[in-house]
């Protein structure tokens, strides 16, 4: 059985998700969660082989939930099911580890398949999804600036500000090593070995 835990904030929505995976002999629903504090409790608690996570739910959004639930459990599988599809929220929640990302518009079969691709290791993404990902790495190739995504930004802005790692964790209500991932990514962006050399080389390209 595959055991699921799902994470959306609109009761109404999160009940029909719960019947659908509920109808299916190889899931099992482990759990509900409400908003993104919760999903990360229970994550850790219940150890679910899948979260099917939405990405805007209060208190922590969807992004930033997976980020934690990957931290605490490697292992987790996170599975978007969401309406948004803009690239901040696309990139976002692949750059925090989902394993996929449909919309809840999807056919029933298309996100029951998603399910069980994910489990078995596979990257799942929408059609549209996929279309935009890949028109923003052709962007991204044809340019010589890099792209920093908002968050990546968000964590060199406060460095430049001379705030620690646990600082910046405190402001962005993150966890500490996604603060030193954020900054991995953007060493290697940009080329350079420090934090210093990352400011100063994103001002210099107009990314501060």
């Amino acid at each position: 059985m595959i055991r699921v835990l799902v994470a959306d904030d609109h009761p109404i929505v999160r009940s029909g998700i719960v019947g659908l995976l509920s109808a299916a002999e190889d899931i099992e629903v482990v759990g509900e969660a409400a908003d993104g504090v919760a999903a990360v409790r229970l994550a850790v608690e219940l150890e679910p082989d899948l979260v099917l996570m939405d990405l805007r739910m209060p208190g922590l959004d969807g992004a930033e939930a997976t980020a934690r639930i990957l931290e605490d459990r490697p292992q987790a599988k996170v599975l978007i099911l969401t309406t948004y599809e803009t690239d901040e929220h696309i990139l976002g929640a692949i750059e925090a580890g989902a394993s996929g990302y449909l919309l809840k518009a999807a056919p029933e079969d298309e996100i029951l398949a998603g399910v069980r691709s994910v489990v078995a290791g596979e990257t799942v993404l929408a059609p549209s999804i996929a279309a935009k990902l890949v028109s923003r790495v052709r962007q991204g190739a044809a340019s010589d600036t890099p792209s920093l995504s908002p968050r990546e930004r968000e964590v060199l802005r406060l460095v430049a500000e001379g705030r620690s790692n646990p600082e910046i964790a405190r402001d962005l209500f993150i966890g500490e090593a996604t603060v030193k991932t954020h900054l991995l990514h953007v060493f290697e962006k940009l080329e350079v070995g420090d934090r210093t050399r990352a400011v100063t080389r994103a001002m210099e390209l107009g990314l501060l």
